[in-house]
């Protein structure tokens, strides 16, 4: 099994850990799974509520808290380690500018088209730069967008299916429509990308997300044309997960009938697992009466169900009647608490297996 080559940075294992927030891959995970070879990333969403005390602003403690959160994985490890940086961030920029001067490894950029991110480069930029897209179209229009106005094409780019946690870029109606699954998504993807890696002699990776739990199901869809696989829900029940163990408890107690499409405040479909909280959305139990963060483009306090940055944070920290956990259609699968090393083992031990039973069967 090949590494992935991210620009001039190659991994070790093509398992790229997916963002999630609030909270739930801070520089904990994401320095474990670099350490194993993947690469790890920290969500920079909500990062103000967890580095509150650090400033006297929602705004400038997030800026403190992702520097320290970077500074901190780095000093875990010498592997790679990305930031998830949400395009619906009202300060998407100071987070772009924040990743770049304390050189993560890679920004990953989606919730929206990041079409813009190369502008924010500076000569002695070493970061990479990975859109995460849901369709063939939207990879075309980034790298053309790029290409014009940057001369910078993607490093690597990541497709997410219906199947992911949290946000997800599709309309309700196409959640289960077989058009849109991943296994659809990535051969698209990685014939429109090639049309740019040959014009240009350049690579672009293409890397599969959404639903993606075993070494088998990575197998599967590396065929497909993907190189390597991003995964998030698997790791959250790990010892290095930041999140709470009520939290990660959720997951080890869902059934695959908890694990459901809400609407969220971003103003996206996401996927989440049932609980108290969102009973209560439901019942309208929950609308906020005040704005004090401004996190979020698309929120208005005054017609939004509940403010979605407090109630991530909220479950984070373990107050599951407050908040909620997002998760992949597959969370449910989890059974126990283990070490990232394990995780990552047990993933490739399988993907071997399911190789060599094709090397058979060929």
């Amino acid at each position: 099994m090949k590494g992935l080559k991210i620009g001039n940075l190659t991994t070790r294992v093509p398992i790229i850990q997916g963002g999630m927030g609030v909270g739930i891959s801070l520089s904990g995970l994401a320095s474990a799974v670099a350490n194993e070879g993947g690469v790890g990333v920290i969500s920079c969403a909500g990062l103000g509520l967890i580095y509150k005390e650090k400033a006297k602003t929602y705004m400038e403690s997030c800026i403190i808290g992702l520097r320290e959160e970077i500074q901190k994985a780095k000093q875990k490890t010498n592997g790679i380690v990305g930031v998830n940086i949400m395009m619906a961030l009202t300060n998407f920029g100071d987070m772009v500018k924040t990743a770049i001067a304390e050189k993560a490894d890679v920004i990953f950029a989606g919730a929206g088209l990041p079409l813009d991110l190369p502008k924010y480069r500076t000569p002695e930029c070493t970061t990479k730069l990975v859109p995460i897209v849901s369709s063939a179209r939207a990879a075309k229009i980034i790298c053309e967008k790029w290409k014009t106005l940057y001369n910078y094409l993607p490093d690597l780019v990541v497709v997410e299916g219906p199947k992911a946690g949290g946000h997800l870029g599709f309309k309700l109606n196409q959640i289960n429509d077989p058009n849109y699954a991943i296994e659809e998504l990535i051969p698209q993807v990685v014939n429109e990308v090639a049309i740019f890696e040959e014009k240009y002699n350049q690579k672009i990776p293409v890397v599969a997300a959404g639903g993606i739990y075993t070494g088998a199901d990575m197998h599967k869809i590396m065929q497909l044309g993907a190189q390597g696989v991003q995964i998030a829900s698997r790791f959250v029940t790990t010892t290095e997960c930041d999140a709470d163990i009520k939290f990660k408890n959720t997951y080890l107690t869902a059934s695959d009938q908890e694990v459901e499409i809400i609407q969220s405040p971003v103003g996206m479909p996401g996927r989440a697992l049932q609980g108290k909280f969102l009973e209560n959305v439901k019942l309208g139990l929950t609308r906020p009466k005040s704005c004090p963060y401004n996190c979020l483009h698309t929120c208005d306090y005054k017609v939004v169900p509940y403010c979605i940055i407090l109630a991530l944070y909220n479950a984070y920290k373990g107050n599951m009647d407050k908040g909620y956990a997002f998760a992949g259609s597959n969370a449910y699968l989890s059974t126990k608490i283990s070490t990232v090393k394990e995780v990552i083992d047990d993933i490739l031990e399988k993907y071997n297996l399911a190789e060599a039973n094709q090397t058979v069967l060929a």
